[in-house]
C-alpha cells in the first residue's frame, strides 16, 4: 500500500502530464478549450480520476461538454501512455475523466448572492422611515417616586 503523500504527490503529477499532453500533443479540437482542474488517486495507485471543465468561446456561448467527453475517452490510451512515461510507476493508473461542476456551483452561488443583496438594499430601503414601536426608551429609568 502507498501513503497519502505519495498518492497526492502522484496525483499532482498526472494532471500536470495531461494538461500538458491536451495542450501540446493530442491534436483533437474538441479538446482546444479543456482544463484540468484537480486528479485524485487512489491509494494503491491503480485508479486515478481527473476532473476537467470545458471553458466556452464567449461568455454566453455553453460549452460543448459531450464533445469533450467524447474526445477525451477516444484519447485515454494515448494519455494514459504518456503519464507511464511521465511518471515511472510501476503500473500506470486507469484514467477516468469526470465533467467539474465547480464553475456551474459557482455561477449559482453568486447567483444566490446577487439576490441577497437586492433583498438586504429592499429592507434597508423599507427601514430607512420607519419609527419605532413603542416608547422611544424602551428600558425604563427607576423613578425619583419609585425609589421611597
Amino acid at each position: 500500500m502507498a501513503d497519502a503523500p505519495r498518492a497526492r504527490k502522484l496525483a499532482k503529477r498526472i494532471a500536470q502530464i495531461v494538461a500538458s499532453a491536451l495542450e501540446h500533443e493530442v491534436k483533437d479540437p474538441r479538446l482546444a478549450r479543456v482544463t484540468i482542474t484537480d486528479a485524485k488517486v487512489t491509494a494503491d495507485l491503480h485508479d486515478a480520476t481527473l476532473y476537467y471543465t470545458v471553458l466556452g468561446d464567449k461568455l454566453d456561448a455553453e460549452p460543448d461538454t459531450q464533445g469533450a467527453a467524447a474526445a477525451l475517452e477516444s484519447a485515454k490510451g494515448v494519455l494514459r501512455s504518456r503519464v507511464g512515461a511521465g511518471t515511472g510507476v510501476r503500473f500506470t493508473p486507469t484514467l477516468t475523466f469526470v465533467a467539474d461542476t465547480v464553475p456551474e456551483d459557482a455561477k449559482h452561488i453568486d447567483e444566490l448572492l446577487a439576490r441577497a443583496q437586492a433583498a438586504d438594499a429592499e429592507v434597508a430601503r423599507l427601514a430607512g422611515g420607519a419609527q419605532p414601536a413603542g416608547e422611544p426608551d424602551p428600558y425604563r429609568a427607576p423613578r425619583p417616586d419609585d425609589e421611597e
